[in-house]
């Protein structure tokens, strides 16, 4: 996907677009197989030198805590395990060929968000945050199609392709995009002509309207993601037909009405010679059958489908699409997604016997691999957990080694909620003690320390708890509501400490707040600067 703004765009398409009215549009022309073998040799269009690594993971940070604060902002811990594998994978791929210089790797954040939409979209933003849209998990396939629009988009991080088109549009301050994309945000917001008043506001204050229309990538940038993107998916053992049969829905949703499901072909739309030179590529590689549809893969994309809520008529289809004879006709794959969305669909409506019945036929399928096993227990557990049977949910997941395998987020994420929802402190103290574990080695995780604040709360220890709703804020980067909390916390620290009250691990929670709270007002003022604010 490109990085396009969408002033080129009628403005009642702007509020359609969600998130990915600023991006531009995802195009994944198939590479030769030949270009796989030569990818890390062609050259490239430059290293976007002229702009700073650390500008442009601050431009990043700009957007992603505006999509942080956004309500179509999701943390799935189950969706977001799924993404991640594939994403780690491409990661390790693209360090491999070089393309992912050390360097590059310390100073961006490398993160997927996923987005409530039901679109069909991925998008890349400056500094290494990328989005992925639930409509596109539910859509692809394959984790082979997924790898493909995740490839695409990294690559154009890797290249620095909005480096180079900063520095092409005549040395524009970067910062100057950072507002023009808050303003495609703020229009996505509200629907009425005011919404659209005050986004246009922002885009003019930025100064930005002088160069809204230059900035689209050019077809060399594109073709550069094409290439790069390719070698890394193919390179980190993901089937080249998933490329292809990428291209191929894209290629059969250009023959559609736009129905609004397609941003990126209204964007950046598919040109004759572009389709001709793609299915011409296609034609290099050797023939293969098409790509196998996992059950694993099939469960995530129904739960994808779900999450992006339908509304009450698309869960209760949902669940109706179980029955018999559907599932009489359907591999093994299909009837495990199929139960799956009804599981989930059931228990969205709060119809929990009729989910439990679903949840069953689920189980009683054999031979599914071991990642579709777990999500299988996670499910079981969460539809407990959302009943009212908190134990319930914490003996299904407690077995640790048939749950939870390395980092597996999900299992780890569910297991602590599940303590904190038995409300007996007991348990928040074990909760509190594994997320601990946790985030000593992914301190970045904003939802495991808010679930490490309700643990703490529930075990009394208002300090600790306090912290870790510090620590949340700042990991969304909302270092002002970062600040707030650590003050709210140092102020109790100090009351605790006056009154005889703070024990050893007290006065060193109290000198860690301290120097955290140094740090975050650090942030805060440069962030302000940043915005302009005095």
């Amino acid at each position: 996907m490109a990085y396009m703004f969408s002033s080129l765009l009628p403005p009642h398409l702007l509020r359609r677009l969600g998130v990915l009215g600023v991006c531009a549009a995802l195009m994944l022309p198939v590479a030769p197989a030949q270009a796989q073998l030569n990818s890390n040799r062609l050259p490239n269009l430059g290293d976007g030198a002229e702009v700073p690594l650390g500008v442009e993971r601050r431009l990043g940070e700009s957007i992603a805590r505006e999509i942080y604060r956004d309500p179509d902002y999701i943390d799935d811990p189950v969706l977001g395990d799924y993404v991640q594998s594939i994403w780690q994978t491409l990661l390790t791929s693209s360090r491999q060929r070089g393309e992912l210089t050390p360097e590059l790797e310390q100073q961006f954040a490398w993160e997927v968000s996923l987005i409530r939409d039901r679109s069909i979209n991925a998008f890349a933003l400056p500094g290494g945050y990328l989005g992925v849209h639930l409509g596109l998990i539910s859509a692809v396939s394959s984790a082979d199609e997924l790898a493909s629009v995740l490839a695409h988009e990294l690559s154009h991080v890797t290249q620095r392709h909005i480096a180079r088109m900063i520095a092409q549009q005549g040395r524009q301050g970067p910062m100057v995009m950072g507002a023009m994309i808050l303003g495609m945000l703020a229009a996505t917001r509200t629907p009425s002509a005011s919404g659209m008043s005050a986004a246009n506001a922002v885009m003019v204050g930025g100064q930005a309207a002088a160069i809204q229309s230059q900035l689209n990538f050019s077809r060399d940038m594109e073709r550069e993601a094409d290439r790069v993107g390719y070698g890394v998916m193919t390179e980190a053992g993901y089937e080249p037909q998933g490329f292809v049969t990428m291209f191929e829905k894209l290629q059969q949703a250009s023959r559609l009405n736009d129905n609004g499901s397609f941003p990126y072909l209204r964007s950046h739309p598919m040109t004759t010679e572009r389709i001709s030179d793609a299915q011409a590529r296609q034609q290099l590689l050797p023939a293969r059958a098409a790509v196998a549809t996992t059950p694993t893969h099939a469960m995530m994309s129904a739960r994808a489908q779900v999450l992006a809520k339908p509304g009450v008529d698309g869960l209760r289809s949902m669940a109706a699409q179980a029955n018999a004879t559907t599932l009489a006709m359907a591999n093994k794959a299909k009837q495990a997604g199929l139960l799956y969305g009804a599981t989930l669909s059931e228990m969205q409506q709060r119809n929990f016997a009729a989910a439990r019945q679903q949840l069953v036929r689920l189980q009683a399928l054999n031979g599914l691999e071991l990642s579709a096993v777990r999500m299988v227990r996670l499910l079981a557990a969460e539809l407990a957990l959302t009943a009212g049977d908190a134990t319930q949910a914490v003996a299904l997941l407690e077995p640790k080694a048939s749950v939870m395998a390395g980092n597996d987020r999900a299992s780890r994420m569910q297991l602590a909620r599940s303590r904190v929802a038995t409300q007996k402190p007991a348990q928040g103290k074990v909760a509190a003690s594994e997320l601990s574990i946790w985030l000593n080695q992914h301190p970045r995780d904003a939802s495991a320390w808010l679930l490490q604040a309700s643990a703490y709360e529930l075990q009394g220890d208002g300090l600790r708890s306090i912290r870790a709703q510090a620590e949340a804020r700042a990991m969304e980067l909302d270092y002002s509501a970062a600040v707030d909390r650590f003050k709210a916390a140092q102020t109790l620290a100090h009351q605790m400490a006056s009154e005889g009250k703070l024990d050893r691990g007290g006065h060193m929670e109290a000198s860690i707040i301290d120097a955290r709270l140094r740090d975050l007002e650090r942030l805060r003022r440069e962030q302000a600067l940043e915005r302009g604010i005095n």
